[in-house]
C-alpha cells in the first residue's frame, strides 16, 4: 500500500549459513545494549510509505554529504507517534516521530533535526548510551522484533532497537544525552548545515518549540525535552553559531520545498481528521499539494469518486510519478476496484522498479483479484519484495497467503513464522517454524529460513517469547 502504519522493522542483505551462530550472538549482545523497559516490541509503529521515505532521503541528502555519510548508509524512518521526538539507537538509522515532523514549518527545520541526530552518530555518543542501557538494570528486548527481521533477512548487522514510548526510567536513561553531548551535537549539526548552504538558524526553530519545557515536571515534558536537555545557554550558543554562519546560507531549493510539502501533505492527510484536511485544502485552491491533501481526505471519508478525480488530476500533472500511481492503486484497492488497482500498481512499479513497498502493494492487489493466475504473479512479486524488505509484516502475511493459494502450505508456514517473529510473537513463530521444518526438505531454502526463526526465538530473553 502507499501509506500504512506497521508494527515492524526492516533489514536487508545476506550472509552465509556458517556465520549464523556468530550473527545471532551479535544479535543477543545488541539486544542487551539497545533494549528498553516495559515497552513491548510490537508496540512500535512505523509509518511505511515509499513517497515519505523518498522525501526524507531527498531532504537528508545534502546534510548526509556534509556530515561525511554515504547517501545510502543512513535510513530515516517515521514513527507513528504524536509526541515530539527524534533519536538514533545505532549508526544506520534516524527515527523521527510524526508529531515532530508535522509540528515543523519549513524543510530546513527538519534538516536541522536530521543533522543533529547524525551528529550524535558521528560524535560517538551511541557508545555511552549503550553503557546506560546496560546499567539500567533488567531490560526488556524491544529490539527483538527488529533482530528477528534481520535474522530472517540474513543480516545481523541490520538489527536495531526501537522505542515509540519513552516514559520508563530505563528508556529515559538510554536515550538521555548530557548537556555536553547536546552542545557538541549542536556545533556539528550547525557546521553540517552551513557546509550544505542550509540555514543553521533553523535549529532555533526546534529549540524554541521546547523552550520552557525544563521547568515542567518530567511527566508533562515532551520526550525530546527529556532526551535532549535544553538550557538558555544552549539556545544562546545556537543563535551565535547561526549568526556566524549566516553568510553561507542560500535560499531553500525548490526541490527541498517540494518534497517537504508532499511529505507533510501525506502525513497530515492520513493522520488528520478528513473534514479538517478538506477545509484546509479547499482554502489552498487547486495547486498540486492541495489536490494531494484532498485526494487522501476524500479517500478516508470515504468518497471513491472524488478521491479518484483528484488523483487523476495529479497524474495529468505528473504522469510519470510512481508515488501518485501507487497512491491511486491504494485508493482503488481499498475501494475494491481490484483490476484497476493492479493496473495502477503496475504503472507505479514500472516507474520505480526496485521499490519494495510498491511491489508489496502490487502483490496484495493481485491476491485481491482472486484468480489462480493472479495468485501466481503475486507470489513471484512478493518473493522479490521480501528479498528487499524482509521485515514488513503485512508483506509477509500476503506472502504466506500467496504461497497457500499456490498450494505451497509449508512455505506459507515459513512466511507466517517470519511474520510472527517480526511482531515479537515468538511462541506463535515457533509453532509455524516447526511445522515448516517438518514438511520441507532438510537443507532447502525454506527449511533454513525456518531454522533462522527458531534460532531468533531461542535467543529471546526469558519472559519475552509469548504472545503479547
Amino acid at each position: 500500500m502507499a501509506f500504512r502504519t506497521s508494527n515492524q522493522s526492516s533489514a536487508s542483505g545476506s550472509i552465509g549459513r556458517k556465520d549464523l551462530a556468530l550473527k545471532l550472538l551479535r544479535f543477543a549482545l545488541f539486544f542487551m545494549a539497545t533494549a528498553f523497559a516495559t515497552v513491548p516490541a510490537h508496540a512500535v509503529s512505523l509509518i511505511r510509505d515509499a513517497e515519505i521515505e523518498q522525501a526524507l532521503q531527498q531532504l537528508a541528502k545534502p546534510v548526509l554529504r556534509s556530515a561525511g555519510f554515504g547517501v545510502g548508509r543512513i535510513r530515516i524512518l517515521v514513527i507513528n507517534d504524536s509526541k515530539l521526538n527524534a533519536f538514533v539507537v545505532d549508526a544506520n538509522h534516524v527515527f523521527i516521530h510524526s508529531g515532530l515532523i508535522t509540528k515543523l514549518r519549513r524543510p530546513e527545520a527538519l534538516q536541522a533535526v536530521i543533522a543533529h541526530e547524525l551528529a550524535h552518530i558521528a560524535n560517538g555518543h551511541l557508545t555511552r548510551r549503550a553503557t546506560n542501557a546496560r546499567v539500567a538494570g533488567r531490560v526488556t528486548a524491544i529490539g527483538m522484533a527488529l533482530a528477528a527481521a534481520a535474522a530472517i533477512g540474513g543480516n545481523g548487522d541490520a538489527a536495531i532497537g526501537l522505542a515509540a514510548g519513552t516514559s520508563s526510567s530505563a528508556a529515559r536513561r538510554f536515550f538521555a544525552h548530557t548537556r555536553a553531548e547536546e552542545s557538541s551535537a549542536d556545533q556539528s549539526a550547525m557546521r553540517y548545515m552551513a557546509s550544505a548552504n542550509l540555514d543553521p538558524a533553523a535549529m532555533t526553530d526546534i529549540l524554541e518549540i521546547f523552550r520552557g519545557q525544563e521547568a515542567l515536571r518530567p511527566g508533562r515534558q515532551d520526550p525530546y525535552a527529556r532526551t535532549h536537555p535544553l538550557s538558555q545557554d544552549r539556545l544562546r550558543a545556537v543563535k551565535g553559531y547561526a549568526a556566524s554562519y549566516k553568510s553561507r546560507v542560500k535560499p531553500t531549493t525548490p526541490e527541498a520545498q517540494y518534497w517537504y510539502a508532499r511529505m507533510s501533505a501525506k502525513l497530515s492527510g492520513f493522520l488528520g481528521n478528513p473534514r479538517y484536511v478538506l477545509r484546509r485544502a479547499e482554502s489552498k485552491g487547486n495547486g498540486e499539494i492541495a489536490m494531494l491533501r484532498r485526494a487522501i481526505a476524500y479517500h478516508k471519508t470515504p468518497n471513491l469518486k472524488k478521491a479518484l478525480a483528484e488523483m487523476n488530476a495529479l497524474l495529468k500533472m505528473r504522469p510519470r510519478d510512481p508515488y501518485y500511481h501507487e497512491l491511486k492503486g491504494q485508493v482503488l484497492l481499498e475501494g475494491r476496484q481490484f483490476d484497476a488497482a493492479v493496473s495502477s500498481y503496475k504503472q507505479a512499479l514500472a516507474l520505480a522498479p526496485r521499490e519494495a513497498l510498491i511491489e508489496a502493494g502490487l502483490g496484495r492487489a493481485l491476491l485481491a483479484q482472486g484468480s489462480a493466475g493472479a495468485a501466481k504473479q503475486a507470489l513471484a512479486i512478493l518473493i522479490r519484495a521480501r528479498s528487499r524488505d524482509p521485515g514488513d509484516p503485512q508483506m509477509l502475511r500476503n506472502l504466506a497467503l500467496a504461497h497457500a493459494k499456490n498450494g505451497q502450505n509449508a512455505m506459507a508456514s515459513v512466511a507466517t513464522a517470519e511474520r510472527y517473529a517480526v511482531l515479537g510473537r515468538y511462541d506463535d513463530a515457533v509453532i509455524h517454524a516447526k511445522r515448516a521444518s517438518g514438511a520441507l526438505p532438510r537443507g532447502s531454502s525454506g527449511w533454513l529460513r525456518a531454522q533462522d526463526v527458531l534460532a531468533a526465538a531461542s535467543a529471546a530473553p526469558k519472559g519475552r517469547k509469548g504472545r503479547k
